[in-house]
């Protein structure tokens, strides 16, 4: 007996930003693919992955906030992480077979004087368990098949280094901490590299990225949530695509600039020199806020054009808000 075809959904354009709280054992794709078929948006993206053993922040881009995803890879992150001591593992992570172990005799004051020193600049050898691609070849696959390849070293920043929890005596001896850092910091290395210098090894257990840029765990939606809503429903948690756009100085054009504008020409004005600029055409009859037309630059005197929506984007952004 064959079985009855699946029903195809149909597609519509969809514009915004949805915060979705990335549920553990999902990778980014994964949950970008369950929240574009939940929304039945025809395109989407993400702004950086989450592996698959992290939760929390995944901000997901639909329609013209896509163009945008770009400027929040750069965006500084938060993470809450737990990094048991004792055991080293193959991957850095609770995935990974054990390959030492080693006892716990450190004080508090030595993990306080260790983590001093992970505060700052910092440089980590990316791990071969990373999407971090070598010669076209992502480093996790030759670590599937038993290879080790050379990496190099990478700076990375970390603003802050919080120590919010610890243990060491008894069977399960853990330090929880949290992590304010610069993009391409790897976490695992991050924990593996502190245990290390402990004395005694260490892997991640928990991983929860707490914030990206300016968006926090406290704003998100769960899956679990997402899918109990009515459809209509769904669409009312997305945030306007202009949320990617926080630190952007907000310019205003009256109507016979913004269509030039939107056709890629200059404009001039008095206008301060900004190298983020959000660029925004006048109120419309069903939308009294001003509406977004995109991003660029002002440079002595003169806006010049970045990224812009289309003027189907716009009229579709427009339908969906009256």
């Amino acid at each position: 007996m064959t079985a009855a075809p699946r029903a195809r959904v149909q597609r519509r354009p969809v514009h915004g930003v949805l915060l979705l709280d990335k549920p553990l054992g999902l990778s980014s794709n994964q949950a970008l693919q369950k929240a574009k078929w939940l929304l039945r948006a025809d395109k989407a993206g993400h702004t950086g992955t989450l592996d698959p053993l992290a939760t929390g922040v995944l901000p997901i881009c639909f329609g013209a906030a896509t163009k945008f995803s770009q400027l929040h890879l750069d965006a500084d992150k938060t993470y809450e992480t737990v990094v048991r001591l004792g055991v080293t593992t193959s991957t850095a992570d609770a995935e990974g077979e054990v390959v030492d172990t080693h006892p716990v005799d450190c004080s508090a004051g030595q993990v306080v004087e260790v983590l001093d020193r992970f505060t700052g600049s910092i440089t980590q050898v990316p791990p071969m368990h990373s999407a971090l691609k070598k010669d076209g070849k992502a480093l996790y696959e030759y670590a599937r098949e038993g290879k080790t390849v050379e990496r190099e070293p990478r700076t990375v920043m970390i603003h802050d280094l919080e120590l919010l929890d610890m243990q060491l005596q008894g069977t399960e001896p853990f330090l929880k901490l949290r992590v304010r850092c610069s993009k391409g910091t790897y976490i695992r290395t991050l924990g593996e590299d502190i245990a290390r210098a402990l004395g005694c090894g260490g892997h991640l257990t928990l991983l929860r990225r707490v914030q990206t840029g300016p968006f926090s765990v406290d704003q998100c939606i769960t899956v679990e949530a997402l899918e109990a809503m009515p459809e209509d429903q769904r669409l009312r948690c997305l945030l306007p695509v202009e949320s990617l756009l926080p630190h952007h100085a907000p310019v205003t054009l009256a109507s016979d600039d913004a269509a030039r504008f939107l056709s890629g020409m200059r404009r001039r004005g008095h206008w301060p020199d900004h190298e983020q600029v959000a660029i925004y055409g006048p109120p419309t009859d069903t939308r009294r806020a001003p509406v977004l037309l995109g991003c660029g630059h002002t440079q002595a005197g003169e806006l010049i054009p970045g990224r812009l929506l289309s003027p189907i984007e716009i009229q579709q952004i427009l339908e969906t808000a009256t």
